[in-house]
């Protein structure tokens, strides 16, 4: 049996195929697919274009897919539909990436999982049931402390002429972008969480200047507010996290949890390989 996991982003799609015993036999990415903003038509075409997924299109029994937007039946249809023609023969199971990312990081006993990347979230998981307080609200509404969260307050810092004077100059010497441009690419065209997210490498350039630790604390302290004090007892479990963002400024967010007593667990860029390990103890062995 070979059984193709997946984790996915709205940036990126992380790809293993395992065997029955959990051996993994091969590594891939494509671009993120959320059906907020993908259609089925699109999750084939990109696929299709991906020389691994043809490559094993075919031998696939069982796929998992997890990803960011699939957060209802309608919404992991919209996958399911996409990644079934393209893998004919296989049993297509599609969750969402909170789903995913509390497996990838279940240790046996109960705790909250945050997600902090493009986008943001988090959920109780059990052992059995994930649970969310509070819904995802996307980047416009929500997404605290992810990568379009920052991405926006570092545009808008730029555009209002307030962002420090040192990272103000590598950010013209880095990018040519006038206030009309950021504006169509954020109002105008599609992907403009992506857009937004994509200036976290800039932003990670410069994590030592004091304006933009004091960002990424505010964002971290607002993230913290919404989505982890809403469960009850949240000081009494680790408390995970994975995602770009969390890893890669994960000094800051350890100081804004220490402050407020959280026990920080795991902190993973990358779920895939916490996933294949729940599947192969969890989900196969009683499949």
């Amino acid at each position: 049996m070979k059984i193709l996991i997946a984790d996915s982003g709205s940036t990126k799609c992380d790809w293993m195929l395992i065997d029955e015993e959990g051996r993994s036999l091969m590594e891939f990415h494509t671009m993120g697919f959320n059906p907020y903003f993908h259609d089925a038509d699109l999750v084939q075409s990109k696929m299709t274009e991906s020389s691994e997924a043809m490559e094993i299109a075919s031998d696939v029994d069982r796929v998992y897919f997890y990803g960011a937007g699939s957060s209802s039946e309608a919404l992991c249809q919209v996958i399911s539909s996409g990644l079934k023609q393209v893998f004919t023969s296989a049993e297509i199971h599609v969750g969402h990436d909170l789903d995913g990312a509390a497996y990838s990081t279940y240790s046996g006993e109960p705790a909250i999982t945050c997600i902090i990347g493009t986008g943001s979230n988090s959920c109780y998981f059990d052992g059995k049931v994930t649970r969310e307080e509070v819904p995802a609200l996307a980047y416009i509404l929500g997404d605290e402390a992810s990568g379009s969260w920052f991405g926006k307050k570092l545009l808008a810092l730029h555009l209002y002429h307030k962002l420090d004077a040192t990272v103000e100059e590598d950010f013209q010497a880095t990018f040519n972008f006038g206030k009309d441009d950021i504006v169509n690419r954020v109002y105008q065209e599609s992907d403009a969480n992506v857009f937004l997210a994509s200036f976290m490498t800039f932003l990670g350039r410069h994590q030592e200047v004091p304006q933009i630790i004091s960002l990424l604390e505010e964002g971290f302290q607002a993230f913290v507010d919404v989505h982890i004090k809403c469960y009850d007892g949240y000081k009494d479990c680790p408390v995970h996290f994975v995602g770009s963002v969390a890893y890669h400024f994960q000094s800051v967010l350890r100081h804004v949890c220490a402050r407020e007593g959280i026990e920080v667990g795991q902190i993973i860029k990358r779920p895939i390989d916490g996933l294949s390990k729940y599947h192969l103890d969890y989900i196969l062995n009683v499949a």
